[in-house]
């Protein structure tokens, strides 16, 4: 199941994380955010134990929303080492998220 990344737990569960990170943010209200949300939760199943995959509301931790300019959702970055590596905007196959979560695996 996907993480509850929140403005207080971001740094310790993405930022300080040893592996890969996939974050979507996502709102209530998203049409494509509600297509996305249950992709999102496959991957995470599938990445247990390999990789972290979270969901911040955007509506709910303004902070991070901002601090990442997030002005589109559902936005889903990738994180490694506390660094974005790569980002997709809006809905995509779940293929076009894996590959890009796998590409931080190697």
């Amino acid at each position: 199941m996907a993480l509850e990344i929140t403005d207080a737990n971001f740094d310790e569960l993405v930022l300080k994380s040893d592996k890969p990170v996939l974050i979507d943010f996502w709102a209530e209200w998203c049409g494509p955010c509600r297509m996305v949300g249950p992709v999102v939760e496959d991957i995470a199943k599938e990445y247990e134990g390999k990789a972290v995959v979270g969901k911040v509301d955007v509506d709910n931790n303004p902070g991070i929303s901002v601090k990442y300019g997030i002005r589109n959702i559902p936005a889903l970055l990738f994180f490694k080492n506390g660094e974005i590596v790569d980002k997709q905007i809006g809905a995509v196959p779940k293929s076009v998220l894996t590959d890009k979560l796998v590409k931080q695996l190697a």
